[in-house]
């Protein structure tokens, strides 16, 4: 099984950013290739299911995850997706989303994944497109959660 974390410092408290985790945050941080239309977005929360058709080459793929897990501490709020319909040969899929205190105005965004496929050399082959799919998101993240100060207005 393969897996990665990427951290993001973020300056913003971390309830000021769990509440930009929406549809409008999904799209701003879906990378420009493979494009990605949001058919479903629920929310967040266990339960909730996203529904992302990404586009390859002509093809329309499904990417279904379902959220089986979500809790909010008074250092920590995070949520699971897991991956019900997942392309590219992709059998198991566990997105752990967390947004992690560090200070009064300051969080960590940290995207936690591990993935299997049925086979170990297309895992190491997909780890370079999953990971920067998941390091592009840093600059947006940082970008868009970040406290707006006054000279930022």
């Amino acid at each position: 099984m393969a897996q990665f974390k990427i951290q993001t410092p973020i300056s913003a408290s971390m309830q000021e950013v769990w509440a930009k985790f929406d549809k409008a945050l999904l799209l701003k941080i879906s990378p420009p290739f493979p494009k990605v239309n949001i058919r479903r977005f629920d929310g967040c929360l266990q339960g909730d299911e996203v529904e992302l058709e990404i586009h390859v080459f002509g093809l329309k793929i499904l990417w279904t995850s379902h959220i089986t897990e979500s809790s909010e501490t008074a250092d920590k709020i995070y949520f699971i997706d897991e991956g019900r319909i997942v392309p590219f040969g992709i059998h198991t899929w566990k997105h752990v989303h967390s947004i992690i205190s560090t200070g009064k105005d300051t969080c960590i965004v940290e995207d936690f994944v591990t993935y299997q496929t049925k086979f170990t050399i297309l895992d190491y082959l997909l780890f370079l497109m999953l990971w920067g799919m998941m390091l592009y998101r840093k600059p947006f993240y940082q970008k868009y959660l970040t406290h707006e100060t006054k000279s930022d207005q």
